[in-house]
């Protein structure tokens, strides 16, 4: 779902400094409430698309930044009464800076491409050993492949390989997301 909403570039999207911090809350919100919205609970089809949920809530979170950014400088920048700017008790610009954070895509990649543990190449779907979890994931999200091409290339229906890649591949990269403190 996220790839075709994101195909669809009907996502909002502007150039602030904020924009992909903003994009990224939007997406969590997305993936922890997408069961609640196809149900209703959260999101009303009648109403609106699911584009339009989430641009809404996608300019929200735009807005907080804009809020917290706007309250930041006016806490740098207000006259102290001796006229001297005291940044001592700013928590932020006392911060060590952090070490380069290391790309999590990247990391993934290479973490899936050599399976150090041998689990995802080893989890197969029942009698075929050639689809495993290590070639789903690499086609699906590293190479951006559609289900059916997939489907076509090992002559299985989309809804063996969709729930065997629900069912065991993420599972195991969210696995490999906590444990590198990624989630």
């Amino acid at each position: 779902m996220i790839r075709l909403i994101q195909q669809s570039n009907k996502l909002w999207h502007e150039h602030t400094p904020y924009y992909e911090d903003a994009l990224q809350q939007t997406w969590l919100f997305f993936c922890q409430n997408v069961c609640e919205a196809c149900t209703g609970k959260q999101f009303d089809s009648s109403r609106s698309s699911m584009i339009t949920w989430l641009n809404q809530y996608l300019k929200w979170r735009l807005q907080d930044f804009r809020i917290k950014t706007h309250q930041h400088r006016a806490r740098i920048y207000s006259p102290s009464p001796l006229g001297i700017i005291d940044n001592t008790n700013d928590v932020l610009t006392n911060l060590a800076a952090p070490p380069d954070i290391p790309p999590l895509w990247n990391m993934t990649l290479h973490w899936i491409e050599t399976d150090p543990a041998g689990i995802l190449g080893k989890c197969h779907i029942l009698n075929r050993p050639d689809v495993t979890c290590q070639v789903l994931l690499l086609r699906r999200i590293f190479s951006h492949r559609q289900w059916d091409e997939i489907s076509l290339e090992f002559d299985l229906p989309v809804s063996t390989l969709s729930s065997f890649y629900q069912r065991k591949c993420l599972p195991a990269v969210r696995s490999f997301a906590e444990l590198q403190g990624f989630l």
